[in-house]
């Protein structure tokens, strides 16, 4: 159906130099989205197809390709802004919910940006990490209260207190869920393998385990939402710990959504759904409609898998935050993720993406706060998660309450991802979110996981000179910590709120 709007101005302009150009071909290869075409001996361009993932501007071997966001605007508004209107025009054209992919884009403050790390000086040394110890091994799960010791008759001492299980992990940064069908298989496998080099775990979203991760599966987090997309008795085996996807940031209060573009038949198989069905999880999981549902799936997950693994729940941050971690730390689970509103996705719709939740360093804050009012802090593990953006980002997290971090989209960038916000199409240049064969072959995970890898390792040397630097030599003594903390241009009720001191108190 033809519309009164004729056409958008361009987001992206593309442009050759001529000159410069040898007209090899390489972009007409590499960009699937069709910016690129030959014509004869010359290459046309197409700009509105852009999604500016820059594969064509990395390939040219002459720099010849230039990209230009924005190269004309609409007349300039500060209440009907160019994302306000388009949205409009879009709607009023499809009828449709619009998606979008990636985290948040709304120009809202970064309350990490105004978090000051403290460091000692002379009144109280610093720890120096080179040659003192500095110990980052993080333990999640349950922890008891108190030990207790027996003798036994030939004079040696056991340990008397039963012990729930644990994940150990050396640093306090894990790989956060991001599901096959969202993610391609050689993305998947090479997250796998940075995991297991570095010593911490990786989650694998609600898809599923596809066999090629089998050989991984000691360091995988198996997710069970409310789809159940490919669970079963051998998946829930598998895993080293097993997560309750009750909530996602990106879009509290839905479930989640794969386009079935992405759905082949590989994930089909690992999903256990249609090939080419959109993926479609309920909002709420059916066995709960209630709070006090919650403890009968957490008991029926544990009795599944002989309370041999520690069973995570994951929420969304919302503004009752306090009180839902509460209420999930008194069902019996071993450890609470909290996803805050600017975590990323394969596909959500853009109103839940910009305009629900709260920022995960408020809810982390918060929820430790609640923990040890009600005396459950040593009950629950939490985990941070939720554009965990860098290692000043993780050691704040944890300083506000947080035992770790989930990171999901500084993953995806290590391994050449543009952030250019459109997983959901299917069509990543990268090789990292698409099913397409011959766009997957682009990301070679030996390569990729390495690159994972030395992202972990550095963010974790970071880690441990931040630490020395602020007189800390374990992890365990940083959790909840917020006098290494000070607030920075930020409002008296925001900081009481993080129980954080202003600069220069």
């Amino acid at each position: 159906m033809s519309s009164n709007f004729g056409s958008m101005p361009l987001r992206y302009r593309i442009s050759i130099d001529r000159e410069q150009c040898m007209e090899c071909g390489r972009c007409v290869e590499n960009c699937p989205y069709g910016v690129f075409r030959w014509d004869g001996n010359r290459i046309l361009i197409n700009s509105r197809n852009c999604t500016a993932c820059h594969r064509c501007v990395t390939y040219c071997p002459r720099d010849a390709i230039m990209l230009q966001e924005q190269p004309c605007d609409y007349r300039s508004h500060p209440v009907w802004t160019r994302s306000v209107r388009e949205s409009i025009y879009n709607q009023a054209r499809t009828g449709k919910i619009i998606l979008a992919g990636m985290g948040s884009v709304s120009n809202l403050p970064i309350i990490f940006d105004h978090l000051m790390l403290d460091a000692c000086q002379v009144t109280t040394p610093p720890t120096d990490p080179l040659r003192e110890p500095v110990e980052l091994r993080t333990y999640l799960g349950k922890k008891p209260s108190k030990l207790e010791f027996r003798q036994k008759p030939n004079g040696d001492v056991e340990l008397s207190t039963e012990l729930t299980p644990n994940l150990m992990l050396e640093t306090p940064i894990m790989l956060g869920h991001m599901s096959y069908g969202a993610l391609s298989l050689n993305a998947h496998v090479a997250m796998a393998r940075a995991a297991k080099e570095t010593g911490t775990y990786m989650g694998t979203g609600e898809g599923g385990l596809h066999p090629g991760l089998y050989p991984y599966q000691d360091r995988m987090i198996v997710q069970v939402a409310s789809g159940r997309f490919g669970v079963n008795i051998d998946y829930l085996e598998r895993g080293a710990a097993i997560e309750l996807k009750l909530g996602q940031g990106a879009k509290p209060g839905i479930g989640g959504h794969l386009p079935g573009e992405k759905v082949s038949a590989d994930v089909s198989r690992t999903r256990m759904i249609p090939q080419g069905s959109d993926a479609i999880s309920p909002a709420p999981h059916h066995d709960i409609y209630g709070i006090e549902d919650l403890p009968q799936l957490v008991n029926s997950v544990k009795e599944a898998t002989e309370y041999k693994k520690p069973i995570f729940a994951k929420i969304a941050a919302v503004n009752n935050n306090a009180e839902n971690v509460a209420a999930v730390a008194r069902s019996g689970v071993d450890a609470i993720a909290i996803d805050g509103f600017r975590g990323g996705t394969g596909a959500a719709p853009r109103v839940f993406r910009d305009h629900v939740g709260i920022p995960i360093e408020v809810a982390i804050a918060t929820a430790d706060k609640e923990l040890r009012k009600q005396g459950l802090r040593n009950e629950v593990s939490l985990i941070a998660c939720g554009s965990i953006r860098e290692s000043t980002d993780v050691i704040k997290a944890i300083a506000l309450g947080a035992d770790a971090v989930y990171i999901a989209t500084a993953a995806l960038a290590a391994m050449g991802c543009r952030v250019c916000g459109n997983c959901y199409q299917g069509l990543c240049s990268w090789g990292i979110a698409t099913q397409r064969p011959d766009l997957v072959a682009r990301l070679d995970p030996d390569v990729a996981s390495k690159q994972v890898a030395n992202l972990i390792h550095a963010w974790t040397l970071e880690i441990t000179e931040l630490m020395g630097a602020a007189g800390i030599n374990s992890i365990e003594s940083l959790r909840g910590n917020r006098d290494r903390l000070r607030g920075y241009m930020l409002d008296e009720g925001l900081l009481e709120i993080l129980d954080v001191k202003s600069v220069g108190a």
